[in-house]
């Protein structure tokens, strides 16, 4: 009988672990202050370095390109280097980024709810 409960009781640990591993995980990935706005921003089209620095309000130029460099050694985006004059480089979600397109709006609409909560508007 106490195998049992020690069982019962050993396996939520265990789960609330392996949890906390893979949110560390998506954390190291996306977290910070960037890179899911930059990811948000891709997930509703290809934008190019200049229109993203635009977008992605207070984020200055050297900032972006180290974090797009993270999001393409992860392989969320793709940079694709466009046959203009000048050079333009455009970005977008590969299709393994597109999985994060569903939390991004999750994050969103939680965000919206805290502020109606913290803020009531």
């Amino acid at each position: 009988m106490e195998d049992e409960n020690l069982i019962t009781v050993e396996t939520p640990i265990k789960a609330c672990k392996h949890n906390i591993r893979a949110i560390h995980d998506t954390m190291d990935v996306i977290g910070g202050r960037w890179k899911i706005s930059i990811v948000a921003c891709l997930c509703f089209r290809d934008m190019r370095y200049s229109e993203l620095l635009r977008e992605v309000e207070g984020i200055s130029g050297k900032v972006l390109s180290r974090e797009l460099k993270d999001l393409e050694m992860n392989k969320l985006i793709n940079r694709k280097i466009l046959d203009t004059k000048p050079i333009a480089v455009e970005y977008s979600l590969t299709p393994y980024g597109e999985t994060l397109k569903e939390l991004t709006l999750t994050i969103a609409d939680w965000g919206m709810n805290h502020r109606k909560e913290i803020i009531g508007k």
